[in-house]
């Protein structure tokens, strides 16, 4: 029998002192759903000692039924205590690696792929940091069900007589501070009944944890209101979509941040420049991991916030990658195209892969373009050499299928079931016949 570590000991301390009468074993899909086993607390020692057997074949990207055997072992350094606004129980919930039954961990672990993505870094001796910004929609529900009705009427930054869901980011926010995650910011934003609640940036494994722990918080807390949290990217027409902008930083290990000199005109580093550089010219190949949906490019339209041109600025909000005015430790590059129907593992290890890239190939950007890009005309975009992103999932699985760089840090695991499943998607979006088309061709045609 191995050892039991001192967090492990903790953790079935913790079970036994506060009576926990459950365990939830957490991991997530090729496409960032999580899954859970759910085990009677008294089996958590042997969880932790030996891991917990379960059939993947059923989980998206996992395993066929010939070789569907797969292994849950509980990260101890995860464990918590589920507050009892989420539990109706006393419930705990570890994070769980995956492994085959040879011992070997699973190629197609999302949180496997980012580790190893990580890990390239330690060469250059720096830590990768991200900070997302996690946009949603709260609807009503009538009868128990969802419907596309905003609950509220309220606009950026409104006060609580128009921001009916002070209370439910309130809530949110109480229970992720339950669960260790504290929050930095939250706020309505600039749609009708959108939101976004924001956590303090860290190192990119721990934030992807908690982009997972904070979407299942806030559905649950939602339902409690009597309302739908949804984080599809563009649930309406006319209105701006929800994003994930996330802000990304190199830290040495001694706590300095990488990206900054104070002596360069922004200010800005030689390796943030490259990294910069890394994540302009390999983004079109990025962009279907980082907008896995079809309604995410239906967010990627101008005038609504969204980046459409493939740019970078100091200030202009219209650039794919802003460079937000705060210096020192504070000094990062703000990505501004992923939304959160993304897998986080899997989008920051291409992020992380392409700014590498940018270091490695000593890449430097062009000038940063700080007109609003919207205005200028075809002609002038094409003089400052400004490309466009993908404009369908089709386009974006095109270019991604073609990437040496997404195959090299997916894995050829989750690089094919990833294709496979998304061009089933694009596949079945473009074969159907919508109620916009038959408006506007049954007449005339």
């Amino acid at each position: 029998m191995d050892l039991i570590t001192e967090n492990e000991n903790n953790a079935l301390n913790i079970i036994k002192d506060q009576g926990i009468e459950f365990v939830r074993l957490q991991f997530v899909d090729i496409l960032g759903a999580p899954k859970n086993i759910v085990i009677p607390s008294a089996r958590l020692e042997e969880a932790l000692e030996e891991g917990i057997p379960f059939d993947a074949s059923s989980i998206a990207g996992y395993a066929t039924i010939e070789e569907s055997d797969k292994i849950a072992k509980p990260d101890p350094n995860s464990f918590v205590v589920l507050p009892l606004c989420i539990e109706k129980r006393k419930t705990a919930k570890l994070n769980c690696d995956i492994y085959e039954p040879n011992g070997k961990r699973f190629p197609g672990d999302v949180k496997y792929i980012l580790e190893k993505t990580v890990e390239k870094l330690q060469n250059l001796k720096y830590v990768y940091n991200t900070g997302p910004e996690l946009e949603f929609f709260l609807f009503k529900r009538e009868g128990g069900n969802s419907t596309l009705i905003p609950n509220d009427h309220a606009g950026y930054f409104d006060l609580s007589h128009r921001d009916l869901a002070e209370g439910v980011r309130a809530d949110v926010s109480l229970a992720l501070e339950e669960v260790g995650i504290q929050t930095y910011t939250s706020h309505h934003e600039v749609a009708s009944g959108q939101h976004e609640i924001n956590f303090h940036y860290a190192d990119a494994i721990t934030t992807a944890d908690r982009v997972i722990t904070l979407r299942y918080i806030t559905k649950v807390i939602a339902i409690q209101h009597n309302l739908h949290a949804s984080f599809m990217p563009k649930p309406f027409y006319g209105l701006c979509g929800s994003g994930m902008h996330t802000h990304q930083s190199l830290f040495t290990y001694d706590g300095e941040n990488a990206f900054y000199d104070p002596n360069d005109k922004n200010q800005l580093s030689v390796i943030a420049y490259h990294f910069i550089a890394g994540l302009l010219k390999y983004i079109k190949e990025i962009c279907a991991v980082v907008n896995p949906t079809v309604n995410s490019f239906k967010r990627l339209v101008p005038g609504y916030e969204a980046p459409t041109y493939i740019s970078w600025a100091n200030r202009n909000r219209s650039a794919l990658i802003r460079i937000p005015s705060k210096r020192g430790k504070s000094t990062r590059c703000e990505l501004r195209n992923p939304d959160v129907s993304c897998n986080p593992y899997l989008a920051f290890s291409v992020m992380l892969a392409a700014g590498l890239k940018g270091i490695e190939e000593k890449l430097y950007p062009p000038e940063p373009i700080e007109q609003n890009i919207y205005a200028l005309s075809e002609k002038e975009r094409e003089e400052y050499g400004i490309e466009q992103l993908p404009d369908s999932l089709g386009s974006a699985l095109s270019l991604m299928s073609k990437s040496e760089l997404v195959k090299t840090t997916l894995g050829d695991h989750v690089f094919e079931n990833f294709l496979h499943v998304k061009k089933k998607e694009w596949s079945e979006y473009r074969t159907q016949v919508t109620k916009w088309e038959t408006d506007k061709y049954l007449p005339i045609i």
